[in-house]
């Protein structure tokens, strides 16, 4: 979730790459860095690891003047970060200046071509393979430089371009990354989102798949990949601020769920083929280990555990050895047996949760096989391990976690059908039915936010409710729990998570007409077993509210409300069935009152034990 800022026109530039910069801090970043065009005629570039304060202290107010110029906080996927990886990134000339948010997926076979025509590289990122590629193709027009480079690169981009001999001109471009054109009165911009220049134009235009933008002072013309030029609406923005830094949300929570189903294709690319095969790249280079475990671990804490959970049971099912979820803080006290067959699976958002590096610091020790899952590059967590898959999701700002947990059960559920198409444990029509399933979640995922009016009603009537329990089976036992903990974290409503047939074993004892059930009842192998559950909640006259399959005739007849969610495989579906119960959590908080992207007594990374 890098940050851009462009700026071409009469004033001078770095103010405004430095002010916007600030403005995108909230979409996290690890690195900051500005290039202008001097007035000399020479592109000035500085770049610096960590905060934004470490760029501007270094300048000292002393940025040289001139125009135009771009600016990008970076998120880093390929490469630590560090100051060379932080972008701008250059050409061989050093006249070619560029940025970028996304990832280039041929970026490897692309370097060895250029290496082999004697380019030569300054970091380890994807990006600088673009600077590369597009002084291949330049000939005086930067436009069509930077289109005929697009057309042969894969994967997903937004990015800014300046080059010494078009003083006048910055040239934008995206494909499944955000990149908006500000348009002023004479000059022009380029922002990831409307907070980098909002205090310079209300006027901007979205750019849609596939456009490049030629920004100069007196307008914005957009081309399209193959050359064909296209008219694109203005829209005027009337958000405050704050309210832009939210993207027009009233919270960065409610933000962040809703950029879930951008999340999870974020978090496929490159991993599921059209063709439903799923594959890892991260795993290539420990296969022949991952062949030889015979059970597994998955280390987690909060809702990292309950992703912990969902991955414990697919591995049993899908590739048939003993799987367990340990939560982190105890797995070090009470440690299970452990060896070089063992593979230990760490899951956290930030990578520095200390409950879950000690574990994984003993299971190294031990011996065995380490994989990470985490959303932070250079984290604590991925120096422990093997191998590193991340989220993709972007950074988190809200405290509570949503698309980080969404991606963390996806990123799993790869993992398990990873270690079974190593090990032939599922067919290759499973695998790849389960693989297409996971490549229509998108789609799913941006459905199911549909029901949010539906669920906002259902907030209201129940926001001075006291106690909820929350009950699942299989796969939506660990769902059941997460609902539970979204509920106490953003509202402080009491709440429990259950496994369904549990009920009956005491905390059926709780239920009367105060105290609501919630049941994930979707679609699956146990569904007899839940309705039968929820059959018995409703006999003791409490209300019961259940996540049910689109078409499920049968559950109405016991559940007081009910929500569909569309229909997935059944140890596909956590990743839909958890989107009703974020929403009913945010909801259920903002009716009451709480703060709901900073709870009490919380903090976004835990990193003591």
């Amino acid at each position: 979730m890098c940050g851009i800022v462009g700026y071409v026109g009469p004033r001078n530039a770095a103010p405004i790459l430095l002010e916007g910069l600030r403005r995108l801090e909230y979409r996290g970043y690890d690195s900051a860095g500005i290039a202008i065009l001097t007035g000399g005629g020479d592109v000035f570039i500085e770049k610096k690891a960590g905060k934004l304060t470490n760029l501007t202290d270094h300048l000292n107010g002393d940025a040289p003047a001139g125009h135009p110029g771009i600016g990008h906080t970076r998120w880093a996927t390929h490469g630590l970060p560090n100051d060379a990886n932080a972008h701008p990134h250059t050409d061989c000339s050093g006249k070619l200046a560029l940025i970028h948010n996304g990832i280039i997926e041929n970026y490897a076979e692309l370097k060895v071509r250029l290496i082999a025509d004697g380019h030569r590289f300054t970091s380890e990122t994807d990006t600088e393979v673009l600077a590369h590629l597009i002084e291949t193709r330049y000939v005086g027009d930067l436009v069509e430089a930077v289109r005929a480079a697009l057309n042969e690169v894969r994967g997903a981009y937004a990015i800014g371009v300046m080059h010494t001999e078009h003083p006048d001109r910055i040239v934008g471009a995206r494909m499944n990354v955000p990149l908006i054109v500000g348009l002023g009165s004479g000059e022009g911009f380029l922002a990831s989102d409307v907070p980098a220049i909002l205090e310079h134009t209300k006027n901007v235009v979205i750019l849609q798949e596939g456009d490049i933008a030629d920004v100069t002072p007196g307008g914005t013309r957009i081309v399209t990949l193959d050359g064909s030029e296209v008219l694109r609406d203005v829209t005027e923005i009337h958000w405050t601020m704050d309210a832009a830094e939210k993207g027009g949300f009233a919270h960065f929570t409610l933000k962040e769920i809703y950029e879930q189903p951008h999340a999870i294709q974020e978090c496929l690319r490159g991993r599921v083929d059209p063709s439903g095969k799923v594959h890892l790249p991260e795993l290539d280079g420990i296969e022949e280990r991952l062949r030889d475990i015979d059970r597994v671990y998955v280390v987690g804490c909060g809702t990292a555990s309950y992703a912990a959970q969902v991955a414990a049971y697919l591995v049993q099912d899908w590739v048939g050895i003993p799987a367990s979820m340990q939560i982190g803080s105890e797995m070090r006290y009470s440690p299970p047996p452990i060896n070089a067959r063992t593979l230990v699976i760490g899951v956290s958002q930030s990578g520095e949760t200390a409950d879950t590096l000690a574990p994984l610091k003993l299971a190294e020790e031990r011996g065995a096989l380490v994989v990470v899952v985490t959303n932070v590059v250079g984290s604590a967590i991925s120096r422990e391990a093997d191998a590193v898959c991340y989220l993709q999701a972007g950074p988190e700002i809200a405290v509570a976690s949503t698309k980080a947990f969404v991606t963390q059960v996806l990123v799993l559920q790869m993992v398990a059908l990873h270690l079974a198409r190593l090990r032939e444990t599922l067919s290759e029509n499973r695998l790849r039915t389960f693989g297409q399933a996971l490549r229509s979640l998108p789609r799913l995922a941006a459905e199911t936010l549909q029901l949010a009016p539906q669920i906002k009603k259902l907030a209201l009537r129940h926001a001075n409710v006291r106690d909820f329990i929350f009950i699942g089976r299989g796969v939506g036992f660990p769902i059941a729990m997460e609902g539970a903990l979204k509920l106490k974290e953003l509202s402080y409503v009491h709440a429990e998570g259950y496994a369904a047939g549990e009920l009956k074993h005491g905390p059926i004892a709780l239920l009367d007409p105060q105290t609501p059930l919630v049941a994930i009842a979707t679609k699956g192998a146990i569904y007899e077993k839940v309705v039968s559950n929820v059959a018995e909640a409703r006999a003791r006259s409490a209300p019961v509210i259940a996540i049910a399959t689109a078409g499920d005739e049968q559950i109405d007849r016991y559940a007081q409300d009910v929500l569909y969610v569309p229909e997935t495989p059944e140890q596909v579906s956590p990743v839909i069935a958890v989107l009703p119960l974020q929403l009913f959590a945010y909801e259920v908080a903002v009716a009451r009152g709480t703060d709901v992207d900073q709870p009490r007594n919380l903090a976004k990374s835990v990193t003591v034990e």
